[in-house]
């Protein structure tokens, strides 16, 4: 039977201990990986966001990813983005963090240095630093090889978020129907827009809600 939380879980978990054995020399601590959808973004670090219930002096960083992109990226694509959050996880720890949010030269550094090529506008040659940043992957970088490799040994099983479908579909729908009412006895009927309605009560034309009335102005 599927387990849809240990197959995702289990993708993640062993692109994170590979990438931090050959990007990071395996000098990272493990982390919390969560799924998030945060409008706008493929994924966010957050450090020390989480302590154990236990032990509430141990803390966790969180490494979030989006799952509504997931249907839409390619595999290498999201393991990318949690390999872009990991280099946080390694200035958080490791290097001298910036202001929040802020992605400086130290993060860029690191990021070609893995193989992830940043750019604030998505394509190669925008800009390396600023608050919100992206990444294009350096086809002949280290990460691509090892994300290559690790996605042909162990194909990544993910599931991405279907209410991004869902709002879409309703989207489309509502947008087809639209309400119009009679001016004279206020009956309601839906139907698409523009549709030449007449109430067959009143044998008045129907009125769309939402339309402009435009108004012809005459000399007096």
């Amino acid at each position: 039977m599927n387990n849809p939380t240990k197959q995702t879980y289990s993708s993640l978990m062993s692109a994170y201990d590979l990438f931090n054995k050959e990007l990071f020399q395996s000098g990272l601590p493990s982390c919390l990986i969560t799924m998030q959808r945060h409008k706008g973004a493929y994924g966010y670090f957050s450090g020390e966001r989480f302590a154990k219930t236990t032990s509430p002096e141990e803390f966790a960083d969180e490494i979030a990813l989006n799952p509504v992109h997931f249907a839409t990226r390619k595999p290498i694509e999201v393991l990318s983005t949690l390999a872009h959050e990991m280099v946080h996880l390694w200035q958080h720890h490791i290097g001298k963090p910036p202001r929040k949010g802020y992605h400086d030269k130290a993060w860029a550094t690191k990021m070609r240095e893995i193989g992830l090529i940043p750019t604030d506008t998505g394509e190669v040659g925008g800009k390396e630093t600023g608050q919100k940043m992206m990444h294009v992957i350096n086809e002949n970088g280290r990460f691509a090889a090892v994300a290559t490799k690790l996605l042909h040994a162990h194909p990544a099983i993910l599931y991405h978020d279907r209410s991004s479908e869902s709002d879409s579909t309703r989207k489309k729908k509502a947008a087809s129907k639209t309400k119009y009412t009679c001016p004279e006895c206020g009956l309601n009927a839906w139907a698409k827009p523009e549709a030449p309605l007449v109430c067959g009560d009143c044998k008045a034309v129907m009125e769309a809600e939402n339309t402009e009335v435009k108004v012809k102005v005459g000399q007096t």
